[in-house]
């Protein structure tokens, strides 16, 4: 997990849409970058939900919020309109922000070791320098404490 304190490294990756975002576009705004394993799994639908169902406080709080997978665009897009989430979703396919902010480790799963995602959020301030970072967030929780945090 990367310090707080530190700059956030660049992000640079294609929305649910297929267009391109960059951390240093929201320069100015706090980001909630939240890195999620999987786009229609219980856990990560019920924080992504979550996320939207709070998404216009903490919009009035001044921040944005950025869902990091390695789904597909195409993936992403139906996740989005499924569950009506109003915040942008970025496809990392290659791994390289999700390497670059290093939340991709080893997982055990009944036994079965693999690489994954490790459910990860991180708070970047208005000049991406990185105020907070939760490692083995839970799911359900995780959008109000990121709101009480802001």
């Amino acid at each position: 997990m990367l310090e707080v304190g530190t700059k956030a490294p660049e992000v640079t990756l294609p929305d649910q849409n297929g267009e391109m975002h960059s951390l240093k576009d929201y320069l100015g705004s706090k980001v909630i970058l939240y890195f999620y394993p999987r786009d229609n799994t219980p856990g990560c639908t019920k924080q992504a939900c979550g996320f939207g169902d709070r998404y216009p406080q903490i919009r009035e709080k001044g921040a944005v919020v950025l869902g990091v997978s390695k789904d597909s665009v195409a993936s992403h897009k139906k996740f989005e309109e499924k569950y009506g989430l109003p915040f942008t979703l970025l496809s990392d396919t290659e791994l390289s922000v999700i390497k670059a902010y290093d939340v991709w480790k080893e997982k055990k799963n009944y036994g079965k070791v693999s690489m994954g995602v490790v459910r990860t959020t991180y708070l970047i301030d208005e000049q991406g320098v990185i105020l907070q970072a939760m490692d083995k967030v839970k799911a359900a929780d995780n959008p109000q404490e990121m709101l009480e945090i802001l």
